[in-house]
């Protein structure tokens, strides 16, 4: 049996195929992409870190501070003020009578 020619469909060439394509495309994007990340590292290198990193981090941490214990000051003054118990004062002394004049 012979198989007729003309009735097959001729075969494409593998660039004619979409899933091809779909294959070849994630590793193409990730080159790309790699290229894109090495321009931006290249066009904007990192800025250096100061060698006293740490004393600079601890001054900045004691201003912050600072500046938080002044804005917080008013309203920790108000919670203290209701918290606080009213001054035991003593009661005042009785008043003396004036003396009389003697008759």
């Amino acid at each position: 049996m012979e198989r007729d020619n003309a009735s097959a469909a001729p075969a494409l060439p593998w660039w004619r195929y979409g899933h091809v394509w779909l294959i070849i495309a994630g590793p193409a994007i990730v080159v790309v992409a790699g290229f894109v990340t090495l321009a931006l590292a290249l066009r904007s290198p990192d800025p250096l870190v100061a060698q006293d990193y740490y004393r600079q981090g601890i001054e900045i941490n004691k201003t912050l501070a600072e500046q938080s214990a002044k804005a917080l000051l008013p309203a920790m003054q108000g919670r203290n003020h209701a918290a606080s118990p009213a001054p035991a004062t003593e009661p005042a002394p009785a008043p003396t009578p004036a003396p009389t004049p003697a008759r």
